[in-house]
């Protein structure tokens, strides 16, 4: 599954020195019978974490229902070879990571009842390398 975007402005990024910016508003979602995984805390989550989470909840609920996974990894993160010397340029792109703000959903599921929802959640939130909250909304 591609998790990253077609085209950018910029080729490579600034490697973000900082956390994305706190914010403590919790995005309201009006949705009946919808589950969410709910960050805790702000941090950057690269694709193999958001694909390897996505495979775990789609496992678990047999795929049903509907998966929507909110964060887009449009940031790269390049570097280059240990072995290489100073200068000729920025390195190649390694990865591609996603801001992930604090109150915000990272994956949604509708669709599917409690008991088989919260544990597949469970599953895909272990995945993660952040704090999370799986709610029920």
């Amino acid at each position: 599954m591609l998790l990253q975007p077609k085209k950018t402005k910029y080729k490579k990024y600034f490697k973000p020195r900082s956390l994305p910016r706190i914010t403590t508003k919790a995005q309201k979602l009006n949705e009946q019978n919808c589950f969410a995984i709910i960050s805790l805390e702000s941090g950057y989550l690269n694709v193999k974490q958001l694909e390897a989470a996505r495979q775990n909840i789609r496992r678990k609920i047999k795929r049903e229902g509907k998966l929507e996974i909110v964060p887009l990894a449009d940031k790269t993160i390049s570097n280059k070879p240990t072995s290489a010397r100073m200068g000729k340029g920025k390195g190649k792109v390694n990865h591609w990571i996603a801001p992930i703000l604090v109150g915000k959903p990272i994956f949604l599921l509708y669709g599917i009842d409690k008991e088989q929802g919260l544990p597949a959640l469970k599953a895909g939130a272990n995945k993660l390398p952040l704090k999370i909250k799986i709610r029920n909304l």
